[in-house]
């Protein structure tokens, strides 16, 4: 297990397995251990984001930052159905995702998902999906807004060249609100030269899921990812 709270480093490499089978079980275990294997190679810190199920298996395997998919803004108690903060950090993760495109929440709610994350000392990655949204999570103080045009999500279409004026505008409004948040560039990445473009608009990391898990050589797109983080 990791000690908490996690530092995290940029440019820093998320991807997230979301329920694919081919990062579902053992195979996540796998996934994980080359996501560590070229993290320990490049210098480049690389988090995964598995399945609830999955976490404790990964985070008991590897040494690289595992986050929950989602945490309800619910404290412990009778809730069914539900997953709390206090569960997938006694499982061994070290942060969450929030708001992700495919698992909404209120603003209300991502204000109290922040909070309890933060109490937790679980690292907040806030995922957003237009610039006023960018802005008003970015006021919450999480650790990590996640810019993520919904429409491109899956599409090997990356923001960063599809829509670059909109990740240029949203990282300039997101840093007049908040001067300290991470910012991630999600929705289509998939090749290493799109990493290179999102940094280059002023993002700190990418968001990344279908173009690594279910590449046919994981290890080789992840190193191709690593290596154009660094330039």
């Amino acid at each position: 297990m990791k000690s908490l709270p996690l530092k995290l480093k940029t440019p820093f490499i998320l991807v997230n397995f979301k329920t694919y089978l081919e990062a579902t079980g053992k195979r996540a275990v796998k996934l994980a251990k080359k996501a560590e294997k070229v993290s320990r190679e490049t210098m480049v810190q690389i988090g995964v984001a598995p399945q609830f199920t999955d976490i404790a298996p990964i985070a008991e395997s590897v040494e690289i930052p595992v986050f929950a998919q989602h945490i309800d803004p619910i404290e412990p108690g009778s809730f069914t159905g539900h997953v709390s903060a206090e569960a997938v950090k006694e499982a061994g993760a070290v942060g969450t995702l929030i708001n992700h495109s495919e698992r909404q929440l209120r603003l209300s709610e991502i204000d109290a998902a922040i909070r309890i994350a933060r109490r937790k000392e679980l690292v907040s990655v806030v995922c957003a999906n237009n610039q006023g949204i960018s802005a008003a999570v970015a006021a919450l103080n999480p650790d990590v807004v996640a810019i993520e045009p919904p429409e491109l999500i899956g599409t090997r279409i990356p923001v960063s060249k599809a829509k670059p004026e909109i990740v240029k505008a949203t990282v300039e409004l997101v840093r007049k609100v908040n001067q300290k948040v991470i910012i991630l560039c999600g929705a289509g990445i998939s090749h290493g030269d799109d990493v290179a473009a999102a940094l280059k608009l002023g993002t700190q990391g990418v968001l990344v899921a279908s173009a690594v898990v279910k590449a046919k050589d994981q290890y080789r797109i992840l190193v191709e990812f690593a290596e154009k983080a660094r330039l």
